[in-house]
């Protein structure tokens, strides 16, 4: 392996300080659900691709986003069932190895930094777009967007430098605010009881089944990205056995029955017979014309204030587990042993960080000198291959699981290992097939184009099985350990952080 054992107690008091560590025991239930649930951007999903779903789906589309959660809980079960087995801290790609081999594990771990990057670049776009509507609406001026994306890369990085506790309050702050404009939606909604009345007409049959429900299912399951990542902070979580599966639970459970609330709600400020014609003649204008009618202009305002940090928020949630993937594949030997350092103050990955952010400058830069659209081009050309890399590896994850329990001899019923991932895996292969089928929708791009955007992601899979070859033969010894188990005393050692601060006179 890359990266030494750190030392355990006993070490001679005056030797060298130990390697600097995650910092264990900080995050909490509520915290692991802030950076998911960050990661999907409430408030962004829905004012930005809701409206395209509803154009697409009618009334009825809020039971697109229940059928997606309710698919996503069934995969959280097999899912978090073994991570309460799999200790190690590669997430997708350790899940995937101990289920299906090395191989398919180097291949899921490249499409898993392709996925998480693709998301997390691409949606720096967004944040120029946003923030040119947000000085636009409170200043009146405008600036070019490739300095505010910049801006924007060097701001996540500094909030991923510090410390996990640290982002943890920052991503609870701006969740609070995200959401809160939506629920002061749905209130003055509610008091004012809608356009025509509340009415529960987007559950009837007639308006669910129709030829649009693939399009809004396409959406909702893309409004989920993010939510599986509660396994790669396992070295940070309070007793990660009960942690990770109740933050997961509580992520899907909310993202779920949050989405589909509100779109309810924007349906019912416009009425059912004309929200379609709503949203197809100004989506991106729906949640805010609405927010402006039922509770004023002066809450519209803090809606495109609360967008661009949403965006933040979610880059920040996407940052943190980007950094981790990559450190946990810098101690398996797999990518260099520098951006597998830990800072000795804020305890964060701050080499994975400064990478990843200089990557993103890059592609920032180099989208800009080509001329390239932030949202059209950079936004969607790069969260498309993310998003579907997303959905592929939940869909690989959901086999993975009954055929890791069959190995060995274990106390978990056929329910968690066995049925439900076998459901969540044909229903996320359903899934996958509906968002590429309706690719054209999400990108609006040519079919060429969207061909080499959904191809990516097996050919990243295929350069992962290339590598896994490769370190096979020329390193034996870094494809044997790949995604093995720590050490059984490795989570409750000693925090040799905090060793160190104890010893310093």
């Amino acid at each position: 392996m890359a990266a030494q054992p750190a030392p355990r107690d006993g070490a001679p008091p005056h030797g060298p300080p130990p390697a600097a560590a995650l910092r264990r025991g900080t995050l909490g239930v509520a915290d692991i659900a802030f950076f998911v649930i960050s990661a999907a951007a409430p408030l962004t999903v829905m004012a930005g691709t809701s409206p395209l779903a509803i154009g697409a789906g009618g009334p009825g589309a809020p039971v697109g986003y229940l059928l997606a959660g309710a698919t996503l809980a069934l995969f959280a079960v097999g899912f978090t069932t073994m991570a309460r087995h799999v200790r190690n801290g590669g997430g997708f790609y350790a899940f995937i190895t101990r289920g299906l081999g090395r191989p398919a594990g180097f291949g899921a771990a490249t499409v898993a930094l392709l996925a998480y990057n693709g998301m997390q670049i691409g949606v720096y776009g967004l944040l120029a777009t946003a923030t040119q509507d947000a000085l636009r609406a409170f200043c009146g001026i405008h600036l070019p967007w490739p300095p505010i994306a910049v801006a924007g890369v060097l701001v996540v990085w500094y909030l991923g430098h510090r410390s996990i506790d640290f982002g943890a309050k920052v991503l609870g702050v701006l969740l609070v605010a995200e959401t809160g404009i939506l629920v002061l939606l749905a209130g003055g909604v509610l008091l004012h009881g809608g356009a025509h009345g509340l009415a529960l007409d987007s559950f009837t049959p007639g308006n669910v089944l129709v030829p649009g429900t693939g399009a809004v299912l396409a959406f909702a399951f893309a409004a989920f990205t993010g939510f599986e990542s509660t396994a790669i902070y396992r070295y940070e979580a309070r007793d990660p056995a009960r942690t990770i599966p109740r933050a997961t639970y509580l992520a899907v459970a909310f993202l779920g029955l949050f989405y589909a609330f509100v779109i309810w709600i924007v349906i019912q400020a416009v009425g059912s017979d004309r929200i379609v014609r709503a949203a197809l003649h100004d989506p991106a204008g729906l949640f805010f014309t609405a927010t402006t009618e039922y509770v004023g202009s002066w809450a519209a305002g803090l809606m495109h204030l609360f967008i661009v940090t949403s965006i933040l928020a979610s880059q920040l949630a996407f940052h943190n587990a980007i950094n981790r993937y990559v450190l946990a594949m810098a101690r398996e030997g797999v990518l260099p042993a520098a951006v597998g350092r830990v800072h000795p103050r804020h305890r964060s990955p701050y080499l994975a960080g400064a990478a990843q952010s200089l990557l993103a400058i890059l592609v920032v830069v180099g989208f800009a000198l080509a001329g390239a659209d932030p949202y059209q081009q950079l936004l969607l050309w790069m969260n498309t291959p993310g998003m579907l890399g997303l959905l592929v590896l939940q869909a690989i994850t959901a086999v993975a699981v009954p055929c890791y329990f069959r190995r060995f001899a274990h106390q978990e019923g056929a329910l968690r290992t066995v049925l439900t991932p076998i459901a969540a895996a044909v229903l996320m292969a359903g899934a996958l097939w509906l968002v590429i089928a309706k690719i054209d929708l999400m990108t609006g791009a040519p079919p060429a184009t969207n061909t080499a955007l959904v191809l990516t992601v097996p050919a990243a899979f295929a350069l992962g099985l290339l590598g896994a070859r490769r370190i096979r033969r020329s390193r034996p010894e870094v494809y044997a350990g790949f995604a093995a188990e720590p050490d059984e005393d490795e989570e409750t050692a000693p925090d040799p952080g905090e060793e160190a601060t104890a010893r310093t006179p």
